[in-house]
């Protein structure tokens, strides 16, 4: 049987603050009451909805002029990650959204969360590479990651003899 929640925080997949939610018993007993995120929607909780929903509505506006302020920042912005290569210069490993976030972190001083990163997989080829960011509010920003091989001279050289022997 479903339960009737009024969120009291954003809850990522579920809804927004000041929604009237439906859940399932073991969800909100179990996750959202103990973490205070939801109240039972009771005739209290839907008065109080109101001013939750224009609470949210004053945040969504400051998250989303402080995204465009952000995204600007990140307008024509290039990273760029050093990795290790085998002989026939293929990647060990990958890069992912984590290692985005903290090359974004260590080179230009922007603070940013890993879930902005939109990465379907890690990235595993050598190159430069378009990451997309959706930043608080739906903002859409772009950044430039060119991965390099940790030596790049030896690599030239591996793919000078491949090319010598074809």
């Amino acid at each position: 049987m479903a339960t009737k929640l009024l969120l009291i925080e954003d809850v990522e997949d579920l809804g927004r603050s000041g929604d009237i939610v439906s859940v399932k018993e073991g969800y909100a007993r179990n996750f959202l009451l103990p973490r205070g995120v939801a109240v039972m929607a009771d005739k209290n909780a839907i008065r109080r909805q109101a001013a939750l929903k224009e609470a949210r509505l004053l945040k969504a506006i400051e998250d989303k002029k402080e995204a465009e302020v952000l995204a600007k920042r990140f307008d024509g912005l290039n990273i760029t990650a050093i990795v290790k290569v085998d002989p026939e210069g293929h990647m060990y490993g990958s890069v992912t959204a984590a290692e985005i976030v903290k090359l974004i972190e260590d080179e230009h001083k922007i603070a940013l969360e890993k879930r902005y990163v939109q990465l379907k997989h890690p990235i595993k080829e050598l190159g430069v590479h378009r990451i997309d960011l959706k930043l608080k509010e739906g903002v859409p920003a772009t950044i430039t990651l060119k991965i390099a091989p940790e030596n790049f001279e030896e690599t030239e050289a591996v793919e000078q003899a491949k090319s010598d022997t074809e």
